[in-house]
């Protein structure tokens, strides 16, 4: 693969929780934090690697109890490889000791917990001079039927958690971004996604984490069908149509967005492991893609006028769930840092 570079911002990175979600004892082993760093770290395209990484607040990764002698040691591990630190995802859900932002209020407590946690453990990373830009990632940690049985008196407590959260990530000086993706209750269709951001009414803190895989689902109305934005029986080649329907919900949801993944997904959804069925992530140079990753990641990366929103210092790859084979294989990483490199070529800035 030849791509020259032609911008140096925003910062491209890749995500290391593919290791980790949809693995375990009822899927493939994980993936250990050094192994995602050195095919990281070893990937090149013309001279061009990888600047950083985003990270999982929580074994087998990074125990999210660590101390700061434990994350001093992750440090030098990443910056031992010429890589900084991003985003941080807080791992709130249940099994890994959070709790549903909808739930009781010990569930909440729990959740909150984590922020906390995460937040400190990424205010250390700054500390240490591995971390200059990024954002903790949260979601409501409970699902699309649990939410349904009272639509509006759960995203009001969503949004109560997330105000309480707010709080908590400001005393870091952290910002939080919910994921908008189709598995988590009240974030399951892009309308219920932009309510929520607005009850919480916390702009300058928590924002929107876009992730092309998961927005491509919001168009189609995966479990929320009255948030539907292409028509049944859509052809995937009429390409206007699509980007018509995207063009919708990232004028919605730009405004938002203080954290981007770019990512392919073939139109269905996919889950493995004990991860609920959310959009299927492909490889950069998948057959079956529907998107044209560089155009669509435009729609997110640049204003109505054309101008980049600057509204994110880094951009990264999101390749959950991917089989282990295509995981440790370094032409993976070579065809996502070429991909990232064209996707920054063509809508980022000096």
């Amino acid at each position: 693969m030849t791509v020259t570079a032609q911008h140096n911002k925003p910062a491209i990175h890749n995500a290391m929780w593919p290791g980790l979600v949809g693995k375990g004892p009822d899927s493939e082993p994980p993936i250990d934090l050094d192994t995602m760093l050195d095919l990281t770290a070893g990937a090149e395209v013309d001279g061009v690697k990888f600047d950083g990484v985003d990270l999982f607040a929580s074994l087998p990764h990074i125990d999210i109890d660590s101390t700061k002698d434990d994350l001093t040691r992750v440090a030098e591990g990443i910056s031992g490889r010429n890589l900084v630190v991003g985003s941080l995802v807080a791992p709130v859900w249940p099994p890994t000791g959070g709790g549903s932002a909808m739930g009781s209020e010990e569930e909440r407590a729990r959740f909150l917990t984590q922020v906390r946690k995460t937040c400190a453990m990424a205010k250390t990373f700054r500390e240490l001079g591995i971390r200059r830009y990024g954002v903790i990632r949260i979601d409501s940690a409970t699902g699309p039927a649990e939410w349904a049985k009272d639509p509006a008196g759960s995203t009001k407590k969503i949004a109560e958690t997330f105000r309480e959260a707010a709080t908590i990530a400001e005393g870091y000086g952290e910002r939080l971004a919910a994921e908008g993706e189709i598995c988590w209750g009240g974030m399951h269709g892009w309308r219920h996604m932009l309510e929520l951001l607005e009850q919480v009414d916390r702009p300058q803190t928590v924002g929107f984490q876009a992730d092309m895989a998961h927005s491509l689902l919001y168009t189609l109305g995966y479990n929320a069908p009255e948030d539907r934005l292409l028509p049944e029986g859509f052809d995937w080649m009429d390409q206007n149509v699509l980007m018509a329907a995207l063009t919708k919900l990232t004028d919605a949801l730009r405004p938002w967005t203080v954290d981007f993944h770019v990512a392919q997904n073939d139109g269905t959804v996919h889950g493995t492991g004990s991860h609920d069925k959310t959009g299927r992530h492909c490889p950069a140079n998948d057959p079956n893609g529907k998107m044209d990753i560089v155009k669509v990641a435009g729609l997110w990366m640049r204003e109505k006028d054309g101008t980049p929103t600057r509204a994110f210092e880094h951009i990264c790859w999101d390749g959950c769930m991917f089989p282990n084979k295509t995981m440790t294989s370094p032409d993976t990483w070579r065809d996502v840092l070429g991909t990232l490199i064209s996707v920054r070529n063509a809508h980022g800035w000096d």
